[in-house]
């Protein structure tokens, strides 16, 4: 199968909500989210020949759960010539309180 940009599939608020509840049952303790500024995707997104993107996960130098984020050409290749990115900011200690993915009632 060969990428083609759209690959992934939207979800509703409740079926969100019910997978990350199950996962903070599972991991009380754990990285509820990872955050990501707008223009650093956007900068890998627009590497000559990127698709899309993946996704690691990873334990960094500090013991903190990361996600490595790589560029992928159309042939499901990573550009790891490319832009390499991590150290995402995480949740906690930095989450949305309101938000249905994080346990709240809100949007």
């Amino acid at each position: 199968m060969a990428f083609n940009g759209n690959e992934g599939t939207y979800i509703t608020l409740t079926q969100g909500s019910t997978w990350t509840g199950s996962y903070r049952s599972a991991n009380p303790d754990g990285v509820k989210g990872h955050f990501f500024g707008k223009t650093k995707l956007a900068e890998m997104l627009n590497q000559t020949g990127c698709v899309g993107l993946r996704f690691y996960r990873a334990i960094d130098d500090v013991g903190a759960e990361q996600l490595v984020v790589v560029g992928v050409v159309s042939n499901q290749t990573d550009m790891t010539s490319g832009l390499i990115l991590d150290k995402s900011v995480l949740c906690p200690p930095y989450c949305d309180s309101g938000s249905g993915l994080n346990g709240g009632g809100g949007q």
